[in-house]
């Protein structure tokens, strides 16, 4: 029976089962941590031969017969970038690998906009009183961070299961041009899982937008994140823009860091021919080069496009009895009560659960109180601020199935919890 439908006496009763299994709970002394999507020491270790694909000084040279132990080109490494382009859609020369961290290009992005604007832009981002930026949410909470940082005004837009809410995003660029720019995780979203329909993408290609400079920030993360034989169907942006009679409006990134190592990996950027020119003279300025060592581990260790997929097939074998045993378990736990929603996601590293409206604050603390770290609650929206106070994102990677099973046990546990102490409140 749905909690909703209880009587005030069955929902006591059912608050003090739910009571002793807490307390129970609270006694295992348990302390896992699912606050962040880091992959497992097993994930890990399928990249452990990208250590040792250099070992000779011979070694170290490129196939254009560039030694990369020294300074200079800063383009980076044709042989890497002809593996990873079909992965990120773009020719090879519309790519630029850089360091290992996307969100580090993602904030130098946005930074060179606020100080420099782009080439078709009236005037630096940062000349503006203020400029607006778009978040989907549920979204990527570093992603919120970086705009907030630099003091944009975040608008939070539904996502839905196709997307953004693209009437939304239509109406806010159409007649206000501080509206710059919008997040994007478009192949299993952040935490939500879904993937951008092909509506989706062709109207953020060719939306009107009052400001000539918007931008899409396309982190596309988890493209071949796949938990899955079958891959959710994706539209290129950069074609899709190209068609729109707007080439110059996405901005893609992607990174290898939850493909081989989360600190070690590469990240890139790409765009039109225009967007890669742009950003290759900001760049300079700052760097001489990046680690083209690194970027030739990868291209040696890895050698064509078909075997990072093959390599990412590893991956979802350890991944998927972990998803699997998420949603089983808040089906077996969860269906019959009757508050509480969830994705069951084909890919990417995250779960999105919302429970009672109001009561994801009061999970979080239980949760923690038995030993359990979440994801801060609110972190999915701007500002840390869940209007609802109901999502909660399940980051189940981490931690071993023996692990993720007690404390999935424990959420649970906690959501019930939480909506019988706020129904009987209300009676």
């Amino acid at each position: 029976m749905y909690y909703s439908q209880m009587t005030d006496s069955q929902l006591k009763e059912e608050l003090e089962r739910v009571r002793a299994q807490y307390k129970q709970k609270q006694e295992l002394k348990l302390k896992l941590d699912m606050s962040r999507g880091k992959p497992a020491p097993e994930q890990s270790a399928l990249s452990k031969g990208i250590l040792t694909v250099i070992s000779e000084d011979s070694d170290c040279i490129s196939r254009e017969g560039i030694d990369c132990r020294n300074y200079g080109f800063p383009k980076g490494l044709i042989e890497l970038k002809e593996i990873f382009a079909p992965i990120i859609g773009a020719d090879p020369e519309q790519i630029i690998p850089c360091g290992n961290s996307s969100l580090n290009l993602m904030y130098d992005c946005v930074s060179d906009a606020y100080h420099f604007g782009f080439p078709e832009s009236d005037k630096p981002w940062g000349k503006y009183e203020r400029i607006k930026f778009i978040c989907p949410c549920p979204g990527y909470d570093r992603h919120f961070f970086i705009t907030q940082n630099l003091g944009a005004e975040l608008i939070a837009v539904d996502m839905l299961p196709t997307g953004p809410d693209m009437d939304k995003v239509e109406e806010l660029c159409k007649n206000d041009p501080t509206v710059k720019g919008i997040w994007c995780v478009p192949k299993y979203s952040n935490p939500d899982g879904y993937t951008y329909s092909d509506e989706t993408v062709k109207r953020l290609a060719s939306m009107e937008c009052a400001a000539k400079d918007f931008k899409i920030f396309w982190d596309n993360a988890y493209c071949i994140h796949d938990l899955y034989d079958e891959s959710d169907p994706l539209l290129n942006i950069l074609e899709e823009c190209k068609k729109a009679n707007n080439p110059d409006r996405a901005l893609v990134f992607f990174s290898t860091s939850k493909i081989t190592y989360a600190g070690g990996g590469v990240a890139f950027v790409a765009g039109s021919p225009n967007t890669v020119k742009y950003f290759s003279d900001r760049f300079a300025i700052r760097v001489v080069c990046y680690d083209k060592l690194n970027q030739l581990r990868h291209a040696r260790f890895f050698q064509t496009t078909e075997k990072v997929y093959e390599h990412m097939k590893k991956h979802a074998a350890l991944l998927r009895p972990k998803f699997e045993m998420v949603c089983n378990t808040l089906s077996q736990e969860l269906d019959q009560c009757g508050f509480a929603q969830w994705n069951k996601p084909r890919g990417g590293y995250f779960v999105s659960l919302n429970v009672m409206d109001h009561t994801a604050k009061r999970v979080f603390a239980l949760c923690g109180e038995a030993g359990v770290t979440l994801t801060n609650v609110g972190a999915t929206f701007p500002c840390g601020m869940d209007p609802r106070d109901r999502n909660i994102r399940i980051s189940p990677s981490a931690v071993t199935e023996a692990e993720l099973k007690q404390a999935m046990e424990i959420l649970c546990i906690s959501a019930k919890l939480a909506a019988l102490e706020k129904l009987l409140s209300h009676r």
